[in-house]
């Protein structure tokens, strides 16, 4: 195939020239615009011999059904609202700062301040003994201390006597 020609048999400037023809063919015509909707103006056709007749929507639903429809809705709502309020809460805590992290804090530390305070006032309410003991004391001072050491490990004994 001749380099100046292309594949269908044009040299390059035939090809240029009728790229441009087909461009130009193509700008030249007008814009066409669709509708996006359609109204039919013919009416529809009667069917049957009789005229329609209004037919009034006679449902009956039932209390359980009502009631737990409007209980649904209530939960619903119910939960969109701590769901808010823990969005909320969620974004406040996200910005991080030093004042936001004592502020959320604080009352905590207030209460297990609280709690350790109560906790060891029952704990040194109970740890008086009223037992008294009676009778002779023998204090014994005698150890006997016997070890044993293999390799690794060892073992001590202390006896008291």
């Amino acid at each position: 195939m001749d380099p100046l020609h292309t594949q269908y048999g044009l040299s390059e400037s035939e090809a240029s020239a009728e790229a441009q023809r087909l461009i130009d063919n193509w700008a030249s015509r007008p814009v066409r615009h669709h509708p996006t909707s359609f109204r039919d103006p013919i009416t529809s056709p009667a069917y049957g011999d009789t005229p329609p007749v209004r037919q009034d929507d006679k449902r009956i639903v039932p209390a359980w059904a009502a009631g737990i429809a409007v209980a649904s809705i209530g939960v619903g709502a119910g939960i969109t609202g701590i769901g808010c309020g823990a969005w909320l809460v969620l974004q406040g805590l996200a910005s991080v700062t030093l004042y936001g992290v004592l502020m959320v804090t604080l009352p905590f530390a207030g209460l297990a301040m609280v709690a350790t305070a109560i906790g060891g006032a029952v704990s040194k309410a109970r740890s008086v003994s009223k037992t008294v003991y009676e009778g002779p004391v023998t204090q014994n001072t005698q150890i006997n201390n016997t070890s044993n050491q293999r390799g690794m490990f060892s073992r001590t004994r202390n006896d008291v006597h």
